[in-house]
């Protein structure tokens, strides 16, 4: 009987153990085992319980009033486990949510800076830095040709302008020649005309 009581009351005093941890420090009746916490139930019944030698002799009311106390308070924390249990699950649901949000997110920002940073030039995908570059180097290009052929066409342009006044010299010497060529003709058919006509 005596090491019944005693495991009896071991047993209780193990399983009290968690529930004074997670109890209220506070408690308005101390004195009874209808209210305050376990580990003050247990200082109760340790108060009111006979000594036997050096064991003490509990009332089995009370020892059931004890046991249905911490049976219920076990059933409260089973509970309040299985309410945060829950609740961590609800918010690894809320969390990983989050972070398919925040995937997506990421990834359509970086769809809209590519769509920023990019367009379809003659049917395909170009980026503006490279379009940019591109168009840099064809308007430099064309500023090399517009040079070149600047250059060309005045440099044509004073060949020609040097071959006109040439083909005006020539063509000042020609007039010129055929004229002193005219006069020679009429100069010399005159003479044979007086030479035809003197005989």
């Amino acid at each position: 009987m005596k090491s019944v009581f005693s495991l009896t009351l071991l047993l209780f005093t193990l399983l009290a153990l968690p529930y004074a941890v997670l109890a209220q420090s506070n408690s308005e009746d101390k004195g009874s085992l209808k209210s305050g916490t376990i580990d003050s139930q247990f200082d109760y019944i340790y108060s009111v319980s006979n000594n036997y030698q050096e064991y003490k002799v509990v009332k089995r009311t009370n020892l059931d009033q004890l046991k249905s106390n911490m049976l219920d308070s076990m059933r409260t924390m089973r509970q309040e486990v299985a309410d945060l249990k829950g609740l961590i699950a609800s918010q690894k649901d809320s969390i990983a949510s989050l972070n398919n949000s925040l995937v997506t997110a990421e990834t359509e920002k970086q769809e809209a800076i590519d769509q920023k940073d990019n367009f379809t030039f003659l049917g395909m995908g170009v980026h503006k830095a490279v379009y940019s570059s591109f168009m840099w180097i064809l308007v430099a290009a064309l500023a090399v040709a517009l040079a070149f052929f600047s250059f060309q066409y005045f440099s044509s342009f004073k060949k020609i302008n040097k071959a006109r006044k040439d083909l005006a010299e020539v063509q000042e010497e020609f007039d010129n020649h055929r004229k002193n060529m005219l006069d020679r003709e009429r100069k010399l058919k005159r003479e044979l005309v007086d030479a035809q006509l003197g005989r």
